[in-house]
Formats: structure tokens, sequence, C-alpha cells
């Protein structure tokens, strides 16, 4: 499903689009009367599709060499609702996304940088990479349920 780089983001940012529904949704049915838990779990949701899309608008970013101002547009897309949608058209025409994952060292003194080796191991070994973002985001996720909601309570 991702053998590219292109198809990993736009699945992440259609994902994070629909969480923003779901959330929005939540919010208007907690306004009308429905039980205040429904926010509660659309927001848990729409977060960890947040911080999903964020990870790996980050990874992106390295592998295919964005600049800061393109990585920083990328991650601040998912701030906005439905940014992301946009932000991916434009990276996809702009041919940001274009190409296959990187996963040989090339005559780009780029590829023997400690990052880009570090890159590869992983993209040879998907289940570590998942697993390592996973984990990653999950702990930035529960430093944040510590934290507590946007607003306070």
């Amino acid at each position: 499903m991702f053998r590219s780089p292109a198809r990993l983001f736009r699945a992440l940012a259609i994902a994070e689009a629909i969480t923003w529904t779901l959330l929005i949704g939540a919010l208007i049915a907690r306004a009308v009367g429905a039980a205040p838990v429904l926010v509660t779990i659309a927001g848990g949701i729409h977060g960890f599709v947040f911080l999903s899309y964020g990870a790996t608008a980050v990874l992106l970013a390295f592998h295919q060499r964005w600049h800061v101002g393109v990585a920083i547009t990328a991650i601040a897309s998912a701030i906005v609702p439905y940014a992301t949608i946009p932000a991916e058209i434009w990276l996809h025409r702009s041919r940001r996304l274009e190409g296959d994952w990187r996963l040989t060292e090339t005559d780009d003194p780029r590829d023997r940088t400690w990052y880009d080796r570090t890159m590869r191991w992983f993209l040879h070994r998907p289940w570590a990479l998942a697993l390592l973002i996973l984990v990653a985001v999950a702990a930035i996720f529960s430093i944040l349920l510590l934290i507590g909601p946007p607003g306070g309570k």
C-alpha cells in the first residue's frame, strides 16, 4: 500500500482530514446536547492521526530532501482543518513527492550523511520504522494527554 512516499503521504493527508470531520462533528453534536465523551473519543483519534501525519511529514522532509520552509508548510497544514489535502496536492504538483523510497546509496554526497544511512536502514526494515514511529507518536500522545486538552478542561 505504501510502496512510494507519495502514497503514504496521501493516505495520511486524507486520514487527517477525515479525523477533522470526526472532531468537528463531535463538537457540533456536543453543542446540541450529545454526550461530551464523543469529543473525547473524536479528539483522541484526531490527535493520534495528527501526530502520525506530522511524523510522516518529517520523515518525507528528510527523504525527499525538502527545504525547511516546505517541511514546515507540510507539517503546519495539519493545524488548519482540511489543509492537508491542498498541501498534498501542492507537494504532488510541485513534484516534491516523486520517486520511490531511496533504499540504496548513490553517488550523491548527501547519501553518505548519518541520517540518510539511518533512514535507509529503517526503510529496509519497514516493521522497525513503523514501530519507531508508533512508539514516538504514542509517547508524544501520552505526554499531551497528561498536559490536558487545548484550552484546559
